[in-house]
């Protein structure tokens, strides 16, 4: 009898591809499934998932991890084991050596990134201010470092609109085409102009539509939850009827975080939304726990621009809305704090995936299991072109989560209220690259076996 390197025993083995779930045992071979069966084997480790459902680790397609250690436990430990960073115009500018560095060092789950432009290629260009254009020769500079950054591995483009609103159509259009020639995804921060204006997602479609581009559409619920979710998604419907590449990402919560010093914390922007400083929860730093009034804010915005500060906003059930939708994909928008303490910052970081199982799936039934775990697992996967992750199967690579569906839950609460980063309940075992990383709910330390991502092929499911 083969002795595999790990097994998984009497787990329910959900398959998203055969859309079937069945008591099985999966069998690894150092970082591969190499088995699926319901014949018994042996391994040198062995967990037993009896009652449990076994799935392919859970794809955050949206995130802000970029290296973070902190951000890296938080989203093991709710079953993630694949995030892709650089999102929202922002992440690393020098990808090749940020892979070698995370290769090098290990982390505890696998990281790809995008390109950001509204941060990382605006400022490399020496572009300061978010309220003005890029020039034609910027331009070409920008050009040249995404080029370079597709080829040293990232896997697509990201826009932070709402954070350099000066940006010019000129400046979006020709970097998207240059993503389209590499056959690399766009990732866009809409710029949300005034409350229930859908020309910010309409600008979205358009570039997709201008430059044969895959757009995938930022936090829609940050975006569009906020009484338009119906109208929002009937748009994209549409585009999508038309063939266009067109998908979205969202998350379990209407309140958003950003960094006080952001342009969306403008004083001007905030009154066009209706926004109040109560209204503003700070997230990070000495204030953490504390609405803010107008002292705080100016206090913040001249001395601490990076602090975190949660805006509540939004209707719950256009989350629900949202999420019910199979072209919107689950993420979390987990990014660290300024100080790195992972008592600090927005409950999504800790709760999200788990709070989506628990509401969508147990007690709003919304989704079934099957759906449920498609939209964390095969739904990115094949968004990204990631043909070996997100499926469960002989030959993909050992990336899994184990949990209990009558008992995942998310217990992370906001800053105000509790703990942000308080460990969910129900993920008893994260595997990564077919090693260990959660045992019996806790995360083993000195095990960081993910590796970077680079240079996905095209996406062909869209």
């Amino acid at each position: 009898m083969n002795i595999y390197d790990l097994v998984v025993k009497n787990g329910n083995v959900v398959d998203v591809e055969q859309k079937i779930i069945k008591k099985a045992n999966v069998g690894i071979c150092k970082n591969k499934i190499c088995t699926i069966t319901d014949k018994n084997i042996k391994g040198n480790v062995e967990i037993d998932a009896s009652g449990l459902i076994v799935s392919p680790g859970f794809i955050d397609i949206h995130g802000h991890v970029d290296g973070s250690i902190p951000c890296g436990k938080l989203s093991v430990l709710q079953g993630v084991t694949t995030t892709v960073g650089g999102n929202c115009g922002g992440g690393i500018l020098d990808i090749k050596k940020f892979f070698d560095e995370q290769d090098n060092r290990g982390f505890f789950i696998n990281q790809a990134q995008l390109i950001g432009h509204s941060f990382r290629l605006r400022e490399a260009v020496g572009i300061g201010d978010p309220y003005i254009s890029a020039t034609k020769r910027q331009i070409e500079i920008m050009s040249d470092l995404l080029k370079k950054s597709f080829q040293d591995g990232a896997i697509g483009l990201s826009f932070g609109i709402e954070y350099a609103p000066g940006s010019s159509r000129d400046e979006i259009m020709t970097l998207s085409s240059i993503a389209e020639k590499y056959d690399k995804i766009v990732a866009i921060h809409t710029n949300v102009n005034n409350p229930n204006d859908l020309s910010s997602l309409k600008d979205a479609i358009d570039i997709s539509e201008e430059t044969g581009v895959e757009v995938l559409v930022s936090h829609f619920v940050y975006q569009y939850g906020t009484g338009i979710m119906t109208e929002a998604l009937e748009m994209m419907d549409r585009a999508r009827d038309r063939g266009l590449r067109v998908s979205a990402d969202s998350g379990m919560y209407t309140a958003f975080s950003t960094f006080i010093g952001s342009t969306i914390y403008d004083e001007q922007y905030m009154k066009k939304f209706g926004w109040k400083f109560e209204d503003l929860l700070v997230a990070t730093g000495k204030y953490k726990g504390k609405r803010l009034t107008r002292d705080t804010y100016e206090e913040l915005r001249k001395y601490s621009k990076e602090e975190s500060v949660i805006c509540f906003t939004g209707i719950e059930d256009e989350i629900y809305e949202a999420l019910a939708k199979e072209y919107v994909i689950l993420s979390s928008d987990i990014g660290p704090s300024p100080t790195g303490r992972t008592s600090e910052g927005h409950p999504q970081n800790a709760g999200t995936f788990p709070r989506f199982f628990r509401k969508m799936v147990r007690e709003k039934k919304i989704l079934s299991l099957l759906e449920a775990v498609e939209k964390c697992t095969l739904s990115p996967a094949n968004r990204l072109g990631l043909t070996n992750k997100g499926r469960m199967k002989v030959g993909a690579d050992a990336d899994i989560v184990v949990f209990d569906i009558d008992t995942i839950s998310d217990k992370a609460q906001f800053p105000d209220i509790g703990e942000p980063d308080a460990k969910p309940e129900g993920i008893s075992t994260v595997v990564v690259n077919g090693k260990l990383v959660v045992s019996e709910g806790d995360l083993i330390l000195n095990s960081m076996p993910g590796k970077c991502i680079r240079d996905l092929p095209a996406c062909t499911i869209w």
